[in-house]
């Protein structure tokens, strides 16, 4: 058996140019593709669970933040004062058919929890069945 080169003495190439096009076409696709979740940008220390479910995909969600002073926010828009009245309007601007929209209040851990009840309680008064409230795992 002759393991020589070939007659002609040309060695296989491999041609790396499609698998370069390749890698580059999966990393535009996944950087156009990835969203990235924006916090709100006030300072919230949320209150720890010693146990942490996984998270929910949600398609649409309201987020209803409240500070530790007990102000509130409304997907990271910052209400006038902090009366019942003031949220429930935000929350019948927000979302004015509330079916497929789930609620996730977060809570500042040094928020009264008055100000917390007061937010759940406004948005089971509009219909919305489904309210979360969000929590950091304990360290």
């Amino acid at each position: 058996m002759n393991l020589s080169k070939g007659a002609e003495g040309v060695e296989p190439e491999i041609n790396l140019t499609s698998l370069i096009d390749v890698v580059l076409l999966l990393l535009v696709f996944f950087m156009i593709t990835t969203s990235f979740v924006q916090e709100s940008q006030i300072g919230i220390r949320l209150p720890e669970a010693s146990s942490v479910g996984p998270a929910q995909v949600l398609d649409e969600r309201i987020s209803i933040a409240v500070t530790a002073q007990g102000t509130y926010l409304v997907n990271g828009r910052a209400l006038v004062d902090n009366r019942a009245a003031t949220l429930e309007a935000a929350l019948s601007k927000v979302a004015p058919d509330f079916s497929p929209t789930a609620i996730i209040v977060s809570a500042d851990a040094k928020a009264s929890h008055q100000a917390v009840v007061t937010a759940m309680d406004t948005a089971g008064k509009l219909g919305y069945l489904e309210i979360s409230i969000s929590t950091v795992g304990a360290q």
